[in-house]
């Protein structure tokens, strides 16, 4: 599949040229330099042909500032993983010395290289395209990337580069979230998956602003992890970019088929930890939890225990989570965590045969009947799963408004131990017969 890289200095337009592409709002966009940090892909579609977009943050090749460094290295691998590259340019602001330290970058990779003029939206932003000819590049682009105008030329231009196999992704690959308080470790989790530096990482909270899916294969199987941005309390939440971030970051938990919880192993469980935990309850969702820089801490006797100790006290109502412990830096560590995912989707994908979940309840019923009403035991009861991601039951009895909370949590963790479910929840509702 054809892999095109969007490149050019910051504000000129790339993400809202890689979302016009798509045809969907899918990198967050604002006009405030540096939005953009991670390189972002995503599948697009020209007539019938796939390809692969990559968004990337501003380049700007000179630049010291250490953020601005690890935003170049980004563009810099885009740029190497490509076939084919859009050089975006403002039309407005003509050509800059950015612009020609950018282009100096982009020949030296010898890759097909289409120059596309933005914010030419009105007839009289046309002669502003002359400016460009002095790049030496006989063919340009001008487009309106907000409007849409022009980009169907630039996507011609491209067209007989995209192959005309069809290739179909497969929907059934498990989507995992990784979620948590800013400054966790999340992007460090996913590179050292990887092995290679795909997302930005840096001690500064809140570095990841989009929500990041990657491809990881592991022992034949796929994952398509997403990396989100880290979550913060309402109240500390910047209006403008960072709530646009936690607002596609509790959207990518909402896609997910399990979460991935990072916590911190020096700071301990906090309360944010906690809503973060309810969100992905919430939502029905299969959940892990990752212990991180648990290296800091491993020559502590008895700190493993305290600490369990203390998501047991803190997580109550997430008992039935597995829990690791080590480093997101530690590749020995992030290859634990597969087993654990990979046993509870299976959990969290189990459908279990009508009859033998009967026989169980029979027994569980025994051994705990159902609430009694006027002194009278219920006579007649069955249960039935309705849904799976989560497992689902209902069970049908006469005067169901009598089977309370305490009730469910007791068919719950009977029916955790009788079929062996773990990292899912189990949601069970009571009807009428």
């Amino acid at each position: 599949m054809l892999t095109v890289a969007i490149i050019g200095r910051p504000n000129v337009g790339k993400s809202t040229l890689f979302n016009r592409i798509l045809g969907r709002r899918q990198a967050i966009v604002q006009d405030t330099p540096g939005v953009t940090r991670d390189r972002h892909a995503a599948e697009a579609e020209c007539r019938g042909r796939q390809f692969r977009l990559i968004d990337t943050g501003g380049l700007i090749p000179s630049a010291g500032d250490r953020m601005l460094e690890l935003i170049r290295e980004q563009s810099r691998m885009a740029i190497a993983e490509a076939d084919a590259l859009i050089f975006l340019l403002d039309g407005r602001e003509g050509v800059t010395s950015t612009d020609l330290e950018v282009m100096g970058l982009l020949r030296k990779a010898a890759k097909p290289m289409f120059v596309a003029i933005n914010k030419i939206d009105t007839p009289k932003s046309d002669p502003l395209v002359a400016d460009f000819y002095s790049l030496g590049i006989e063919e340009l682009y001008p487009l309106s990337a907000e409007h849409g105008d022009g980009v169907a030329d630039l996507l011609d231009a491209l067209y007989p580069l995209m192959s005309s196999e069809t290739e179909v992704a497969p929907s059934d690959i498990p989507k995992i979230a990784v979620v948590g308080r800013p400054n966790v470790g999340k992007s460090t989790f996913i590179n050292t998956l990887l092995g290679e530096t795909r997302l930005v990482v840096s001690d500064v909270p809140g570095t990841t602003r989009d929500s990041i899916d990657t491809l990881v294969r592991h022992k034949q199987a796929e994952y398509l992890f997403i990396d989100t941005a880290g979550i913060r309390r309402r109240g500390k939440i910047d209006p403008g970019v960072e709530r646009f971030s936690v607002a596609r970051a509790m959207r990518s938990l909402g896609r997910a088929d399990l979460a991935v919880l990072i916590l911190d192993g020096v700071e301990g469980v906090t309360e944010q930890d906690t809503k973060i935990v309810g969100l992905g309850l919430r939502g029905g969702r299969a959940c892990v939890l990752l212990v991180n820089k648990w290296d800091l801490r491993e020559h502590d006797e008895g700190a493993k225990a305290r600490y369990k100790s203390e998501i047991d006290r803190r997580f109550s109502f997430l008992t039935w989570a597995p829990v690791l412990f080590g480093s997101a830096l530690q590749h020995k560590t992030v290859t634990k965590i597969f087993p654990l995912i990979d046993r509870a989707l299976e959990s969290f994908t189990t459908r279990i045969p009508t009859g033998q979940l009967n026989r169980f309840f029979q027994k569980a019923i025994d051994t705990n009947p159902l609430p009694i009403r006027k002194g009278k035991p219920v006579k007649s009861a069955y249960i039935t799963q309705v849904a799976v991601k989560p497992p689902t039951f209902v069970l049908f009895c006469k005067h169901a408004e009598d089977v309370g909370d305490p009730y469910r949590r007791y068919l719950e963790n009977s029916i955790r131990e009788e079929f062996g479910l773990i990292g899912t929840p189990i949601r069970i509702f009571a009807k009428a017969k």
